[in-house]
């Protein structure tokens, strides 16, 4: 027992609080054995508060520390065993309390049993998003972000790791709520460095409520990491060899009373390979052709790490602070071979290429985060500083037979530095009706320099935002959810030494979201909302990428941002441990942003190029023929169309589509395998289309250690070595044609080991954070000016 005392000044009486601490023993109800790495978390029977948890030790023991007098629910649990809950009471004059000993039942006991007590379900539908639970995925692993995002419904994941959403690539991904300068560099190389096993969930949201940035028209994925909140230290390490991918990492975690303390630290490297490489300009009007035809060898490592501390100053009050810091570096070095032909003969000359780039970036947050006595209301304060740098350079020379060419030389240097502000207050009337509001404020400032010349880019944004969202019962089984959301832009920036251009704009920014429940397990959703896409540096950037002369590449500093309009109905269902998540949608976007190749510039940049009017179809399903085996799949299909407004002239109506299946069994001794395979069909663009694509791969798995630590082997396209993907862009006057030859066999091992108390159950405290999901972020190029750097 603890007392502690408060002095107040002018002589009046102290206040003692006392505090005490509540302890059991856990053991196995067959074995009568200690169930060790137990997970107990207490919580006040008056408002389902959280207040503390501790994880058993070797003997089985509990103690939770600093408890305050009061009713409370004791949860304890662990994998395989049925989540007991006891309810429990302390009183000032008798704060300790000794529970007795406390008996979990296997599961094992009942082979009929699907859903297991406690443990959440492996998809969960709400009111606004998706839920893939990640940590109840007992294959991932081993593997990385991408690999567990292909398992998420409505998403897809090509061989480079680029996520689309329901066909659409205009999505933002989120860390914990909280946006990357990393992730606006390359989504692709960023989910690599996030361990599978770090991964708590995965939010999809497909229709956001006014609370969100407006931008994102694809809409958000939001990875929540594992939180630790138990006593003492804990952490993980993981790692994976293999023939394409290396990864380490490591995490470590720590808490004393009020104060947290999360650390992570990660490296990458990809052994390069040899990838085949063939580009045809074909110029109709001039009657040329010019085919390149040869190999490139691209290398990426990198590395990241993240420290984060939480103090409660008490239990209504506490604050947090992150710093996260990310570097990859990339490489890409190749010689193809050129045929020429002209009206005037045909020439044979080569070209030899070096790319060199780097990407780096720092992020800095702070948030205070308040709550009352009453339930959900809650004020917080959040700000945040990130500091971007991008390096590309490049060498390209001709070469010739006896003659010496000059070499083509690139050198860019891009800043990124974005300062963030934002207040949000949340007040329940009642349990059925919250009201959320709140302002933000973004500030970006882009630099783009280049070596030896004059075509220096500064760019500023400074947007203002402010919201207001209800939610609240229509019926007993009939929820509303709805808001506006009120943006205003400001736009000024230097193009080289001529351009110069200013722009601001005011957006209201509607959305609403209908939700019936028709039973305990079906659910019918309706939602429409307005989204924003503002273009980021990639599309903006003027730099003038010549390492291939005859495929130049730019960006656009005159773009304009993309506007959509988004309607949805969506059905969820569960039936005896199977779930179903379908969706149907229409999507109107205003001035959609594409590239476009310019055939007498030998130029592609971005455009503005029209309105674009999609529909579209997803659905996901996971059934369990048998209580250890489940199969899961996702099928997207969406409508492509975008017109013209001034000339009325449309690309005509095309079908993109995407498919997943995957087949995972369980069996005794703690062997997990499963198989799975992904398609995507053909990409139709404004300008052309890109081929489809199809891989697959499969792991077995093995818990070690009394199931602290896994080891693991993993294939992928063991029966071919390349993976094929033809890009085509064409009219009438030219064709620019290229073909791809990815090497993406491989093999591997992975181990993961979790050390010190871990915790299964305990929730921590949600903190506030800022969430920057408000511009369009870059492709990862598949093709590259030699080639594609490796999956």
């Amino acid at each position: 027992m603890q007392a502690k005392a408060q002095f107040p000044m002018g002589g009046q009486a102290s206040k003692i609080t006392v505090v005490g601490k509540i302890s059991a023993t856990i053991l196995d109800s067959a074995t009568r054995k200690p169930v060790d790495y137990a997970s107990a978390s207490l919580a006040r029977l008056s408002d389902n508060k959280s207040v503390n948890g501790s994880v058993s030790d070797d003997k089985g023991k509990i103690s939770i520390q600093n408890v305050s007098p009061d009713k409370y629910k004791l949860t304890i649990g662990f994998i395989g065993y049925k989540t007991k809950v006891i309810n429990v009471t302390t009183t000032p004059e008798r704060p300790d309390l000794n529970a007795g000993v406390v008996y979990l039942a296997s599961t094992a006991n009942n082979l009929q049993e699907v859903t297991v007590t406690g443990q959440k379900a492996l998809v969960e539908t709400k009111i606004d998003k998706v839920v893939y639970n990640a940590e109840q995925d007992v294959t991932i692993a081993g593997g990385n972000a991408s690999d567990v995002m292909r398992k998420v419904p409505m998403l897809s994941v090509d061989i480079d790791g680029n996520v689309s959403l329901r066909g659409s690539s205009q999505v933002r991904v989120l860390i914990n709520g909280k946006p990357s300068g990393t992730m606006a560099n390359s989504v692709a190389d960023a989910l690599k460095m996030i361990p599978a096993e770090q991964i708590k969930s995965v939010e999809v949201i497909t229709s956001p409520s006014a609370k969100y940035d407006a931008e994102g028209s694809g809409g958000i994925i939001n990875i929540i990491t594992k939180k630790k909140t138990a006593e003492g230290v804990s952490g993980a390490v993981n790692a994976s060899v293999g023939t394409r991918q290396n990864n380490g990492n490591l995490s470590l975690n720590t808490r004393k009373g009020r104060l947290g303390v999360t650390s992570n630290f990660g490296v990458q490297y990809a052994i390069p390979q040899d990838t085949k490489v063939e580009l045809l300009n074909q110029n109709n009007d001039l009657n040329t052709n010019l085919l390149q035809d040869g190999y490139s060898k691209s290398k990426r490592y990198g590395g990241n790490g993240s420290i984060g501390l939480d103090y409660d100053i008490n239990n209504y009050n506490s604050i947090s602070t992150n710093l996260k810091y990310n570097r990859f570096e990339t490489g890409q070095d190749g010689m193809l071979d050129i045929i020429n032909s002209t009206l005037n003969g045909t020439t044979n000359y080569s070209r030899v290429t070096e790319n060199k780039g780097a990407m780096s970036n720092l992020d800095w947050s702070a948030d205070y985060r308040k709550t009352t006595k009453k339930d959900g209301e809650e004020f917080s304060v959040s700000g945040q500083a990130s500091f971007g740098r991008n390096i590309n350079d490049f060498t390209t020379t001709y070469v010739y037979p006896n003659v010496n060419s000059t070499p083509i030389i690139g050198d860019n240097t891009g800043k990124n530095n974005e300062y963030t502000l934002q207040t949000d207050y949340t007040y329940p009337f009642s349990k059925t009706v919250i009201l959320e509001t709140g302002l933000k404020g973004i500030f970006r400032n882009i630099e783009s320099k280049y070596q030896d010349t004059d075509q220096d880019f500064d760019y500023g944004q400074d947007v203002g935002a402010a919201y207001g969202v209800i939610s609240f019962k229509l019926a007993k089984k009939t929820t509303f959810k709805g808001g506006f959301r009120a943006e205003y832009t400001n736009i000024n920036g230097v193009a080289g030494a001529t351009l110069n251009f200013k722009n601001d704009y005011f957006n209201l920014f509607p959305s609403a979201i209908v939700s019936q429940a028709i039973s305990a397990t079906t659910n019918l959703k309706l939602s429409y909302n307005r989204r924003m896409q503002r273009p980021s540096l990639f599309y903006l950037n003027p730099f003038l990428d010549e390492s291939d002369p005859e495929n130049r590449r730019s960006g656009n500093p005159s773009l304009s941002p993309e506007l959509a309009d988004i309607l949805e109905l969506g059905y969820s269902t569960y039936i005896k441990g199977s779930v179903i998540n379908a969706s149907v949608f229409y999507r109107n976007t205003q001035d959609v942003i594409e590239s476009i190749f310019n055939p007498e510039q030998k130029l592609t940049s971005y455009y503005n190029v029209g309105t674009s009017k999609s529909y579209g179809f997803n659905t996901f399903a996971s059934y369990n023929p048998l209580p250890k085996w489940t199969l899961m799949g996702n099928f997207s299909l969406n409508s492509y169309e975008v017109k013209d407004p001034s000339t009325n002239l449309s690309t005509g109506v095309y079908a993109n589509y995407s498919a997943f299946m995957r087949s995972a069994f369980s069996f005794t001794g703690g062997w997990n395998t499963e198989i799975f395979g992904v398609y995507n069909g053909p990409r139709k663009s404004f300008q052309g289309s890109t081929g489809a694509m199809a891989f697959y791969g499969g792991a077995l798995k093995k818990d070690i250690l009394k199931k602290k630590a896994t080891i693991g082997v993993n294939v992928f396209n063991v029966f071919a070595r390349d993976l094929h993907i033809e890009t085509r862009n064409e009219n009438p006057s030219f064709l620019q044609l290229t073909n791809i030859y990815y090497p993406i066999r491989s093999f591997g091992l992975n181990f993961s080991y979790n050390f010190g108390k871990m915790n299964f159950n305990a929730q921590p405290k949600k903190k506030k954070t800022i969430k920057n999901d408000d511009l369009k972020q870059g492709e990862q190029q598949m093709s590259g000016q030699m080639g594609a750097g490796q999956g």
